[in-house]
């Protein structure tokens, strides 16, 4: 009975990880995605869209073909774009955070920005990771 009752929670928490990340093409984003898309990432084609139900909050995840990672709010809107270790486009991240990486990182390129519920994640190319408000208010600037 108790490996029934076992491979019955296994069954059922596939059933809820496999509904959690649902493929789904890209012109079933949202249309603030889908722009966004368009806008930065035009010449790198989507390789995987999922509906992504991360930490309980309903959004997006777009893998592009040259690695780039981006996950949408579910109205659409970017929260996570990640280059890994390559450079992403900056047009959509703030002015104030661009002006302080040209400021004290001149050298440096934005691999990665996270916007969290308080604040703005933001990684560089030599491995600085620097914290802001969303206001673009620097927090945090240190080496891992």
């Amino acid at each position: 009975m108790k490996k029934i009752l076992t491979l019955a929670l296994l069954l059922f928490g596939f059933a809820i990880t496999a509904n959690a990340q649902k493929k789904i093409e890209v012109t079933d984003l949202p249309k603030p995605a889908q722009d966004f898309l368009k806008q930065h990432f035009s010449n790198s084609p989507v390789d995987v869209v999922k509906k992504d139900a991360e930490h309980g909050e309903k959004g997006f995840e777009v893998k592009l073909k040259d690695g780039t990672e981006i996950e949408f709010w579910k109205d659409g809107s970017y929260r996570e774009v990640d280059g890994g270790k390559k450079p992403i486009p900056t047009a959509f991240i703030p002015e104030a955070v661009k002006a302080y990486v040209a400021k004290n990182h001149p050298n440096e390129k934005i691999t990665h920005i996270d916007y969290g519920h308080k604040d703005l994640d933001v990684d560089l190319t030599n491995n600085i990771d620097l914290e802001f408000t969303k206001e673009g208010k620097i927090l945090k600037d240190k080496k891992d």
